[in-house]
């Protein structure tokens, strides 16, 4: 049986889902960041907050990913995550309006642990929103 040359890259978010023909494909693992190539071995994953890649040809594309699992297969990657933005939706001054929100929240309601959490997912989210908009606009 021959190899996979390509993989079927599979998000599905909340609110949208996608599916692309890729290369390769980089995510964020709760355990360290991996990578995926056709042909690899089947595994399940964790996902962390983070920046996942993946390789159509010679264009990479970038997208924010935070709070979910991969399903890796052979030919076929499946991301399913609470949040998955490409670098192309950021908006940056939102994404600073978000930051500060989340930073007021954590100082004024660290004894709070529900609003402490998801204060803390939301600036982690924007962190790597600026993180991902910094490498699409490299220089600014």
């Amino acid at each position: 049986m021959a190899l996979p040359t390509k993989l079927t890259l599979r998000v599905v978010t909340p609110d949208h889902s996608y599916t692309h023909e890729v290369d390769e494909v980089s995510l964020p693992g709760s355990e360290g960041d991996f990578g995926v190539l056709p042909g690899h071995t089947p595994f399940f994953a964790a996902l962390r907050t983070g920046l996942m890649t993946y390789r159509q040809g010679t264009e990479s594309h970038v997208l924010a990913v935070s709070i979910g699992f991969a399903e890796v297969l052979p030919d076929q990657v499946s991301v399913i995550a609470q949040v998955a933005e490409t670098a192309e939706a950021f908006d940056e001054a939102r994404a600073q309006a978000g930051m500060a929100r989340a930073e007021e929240m954590m100082a004024a309601l660290p004894s709070e642990m529900l609003d402490f959490e998801r204060a803390r997912v939301a600036l982690l989210r924007t962190m790597q929103q600026l993180q991902a908009e910094s490498r699409r606009h490299p220089g600014h």
